[in-house]
């Protein structure tokens, strides 16, 4: 393509400068034999003056040597003989100078009465005739030299031939340039479309170039964009799917538990711990081949208070299997959250999973709920052993490989969830002695500000004063690892 376009500059550029330096220079070789010419015609008008007086021969030789042309022998004057006089005598023709124009071309000249230009060697003679006193016509003639009549020419078309060779690399030259311009972006968007095919996703094409061509890399990129985030979805999907699976399998776990001894017993307890093995298999794989992305979409909303009692519902049953203490509180009115149910309820069973994961059996926890106007917190805490680093904990990944029964994904769906509302989520330490996980999730879709967050802690401590009198259980020195 590039190529192409310098040819085409190439013969277009030489087309014009032919069209153009051709005329031109005829135009030049004209102009300068009419000055040769006009100049000879100036010369001989300066020996008129002594025709039109005298025809005596000394007198014309001395005005034909006077002049710059007749020192130079360029200059010839051709009196004709007078007609016959009274007493018979006949006068004699008179040729003064150099002549050059064959005795034809004078009288031809004589008899038309109208200047004219013949050949000569080495150069042109121009005739021109001159009345006399006597009423006969003169002829003077000029000899005007081969060079003079070309004077210049060659020096002009010299300088038109170059311009036109300057012109002609200068298109070239261009021509190459916007060849670049528009050949570069081409091949980056041609590579960067490869590269894309290959499954390198991080590829972007720069915005730059002519206009078609950034239009063209702008959609690239947002076609890049949307097919990274399509993947990213499907990935997050299929790690939230699996995840989900973790409640099932917590039931399932702890109905193992019950069953006592037994051949079947262990095969059963087996299967399980295999089955979980494999859905946290799907999760870390999932997980490590997702890019991060920013939060998820969030549905028409649901009833916070209406999914909470929901899932506690659920979790109710196996609290009460193990022992444990539950309390729900500020869940008697509905909250309309910008959260779709399945994410909502997803996010409650992320949390409460971990609660009879990593605490013992006979642990309290307490769902409490609070609705600040702009946003909605949840806080979730047990009177388990707790977090000994939270921001460990909270950061996106930070799962050890290899550790048993936790995956990292559980905190990242509850976090996914309140940052796609503009909130957020902390970790900290509960009135009930072991973890507190406070989920913020905006109404409007506004972001915690340092005096909401202010507001928050005071909530936690409202709720804090609400629960000291049923939380007694003191801390373990072992530490809860949240999946």
């Amino acid at each position: 393509m590039r190529w192409a376009l310098v040819k085409v500059c190439l013969a277009v550029t030489a087309m014009v400068v032919i069209a153009f330096a051709v005329p031109l220079g005829l135009v030049i070789r004209e102009m300068a034999s009419d000055r040769a010419f006009s100049d000879a015609e100036r010369q001989a008008a300066m020996i008129a003056p002594a025709l039109s007086i005298t025809t005596d021969r000394e007198e014309l030789t001395r005005a034909v040597l006077s002049t710059e042309p007749g020192d130079r022998g360029r200059l010839a004057v051709h009196v004709p003989a007078p007609d016959k006089a009274a007493d018979g005598t006949v006068g004699e023709a008179l040729d003064i100078g150099t002549r050059r124009a064959s005795p034809k071309d004078v009288e031809t000249v004589r008899k038309a009465g109208r200047a004219s230009i013949t050949e000569a060697s080495g150069g042109f003679a121009l005739l021109q005739p001159t009345a006399l006193s006597t009423g006969d016509i003169a002829v003077v003639e000029v000899f005007v030299p081969e060079g003079e009549v070309s004077n210049g020419v060659a020096t002009a078309w010299l300088i038109l031939a170059g311009v036109g060779v300057a012109l002609i690399v200068g298109s070239v030259a261009v021509a190459d340039r916007l060849g670049v311009r528009m050949v570069q972006p081409a091949q980056r968007l041609a590579g960067a479309a490869q590269d894309l095919g290959e499954g390198r996703l991080a590829t972007r094409v720069p915005e730059e170039g002519p206009t078609e061509l950034r239009s063209a890399a702008v959609a690239f990129n947002s076609m890049a964009d949307q097919v990274v985030q399509l993947l990213a979805n499907e990935r997050e999907l299929a790690a939230d799917l699996s995840h989900r699976l973790r409640t099932p399998l917590t039931v399932l776990r702890l109905n193992a538990a019950s069953l006592g001894e037994g051949p079947a017993a262990d095969q059963t307890r087996a299967a399980v711990e295999q089955l979980e093995h494999e859905v946290d298999t799907i999760i870390r794989t999932a997980r490590e081949q997702r890019p991060q992305t920013q939060g998820v979409q969030t549905g028409a909303g649901c009833d916070a208070s209406e999914v909470i009692r929901e899932r506690m519902g659920f979790w109710s049953a196996l609290a009460e299997d193990e022992g444990r203490k539950v309390r729900l509180a500020g869940v008697d009115r509905a909250v309309r959250i910008p959260v779709a149910r399945p994410e909502l309820a997803a996010a409650l069973d992320a949390l409460l999973g971990n609660v009879f994961r990593h605490t013992p059996e006979g642990t309290a926890f307490a769902v409490d709920v609070h609705h600040s106007g702009d946003a909605v917190i949840v806080l979730v805490s047990d009177a388990g052993p707790g977090i000994a680093d939270p921001e460990a904990a909270l950061a996106r990944g930070t799962t050890k490989p290899g550790a048993v029964g936790s995956t990292g994904l559980g905190l990242d769906i509850v976090r996914r969830v309140a940052e796609s509302t503009g909130g957020d989520l902390r970790i900290g330490r509960s009135v009930l002695g072991g973890t507190e996980v406070r989920i913020w999730i905006g109404l409007h879709g506004s972001s915690p500000e340092r005096g909401r967050r202010g507001h928050g802690r005071r909530v936690t401590r409202r709720f804090g004063r609400q629960r000291r009198k049923e939380s007694r259980t003191t801390a373990g020195p072992a530490t809860s690892a949240p999946s």
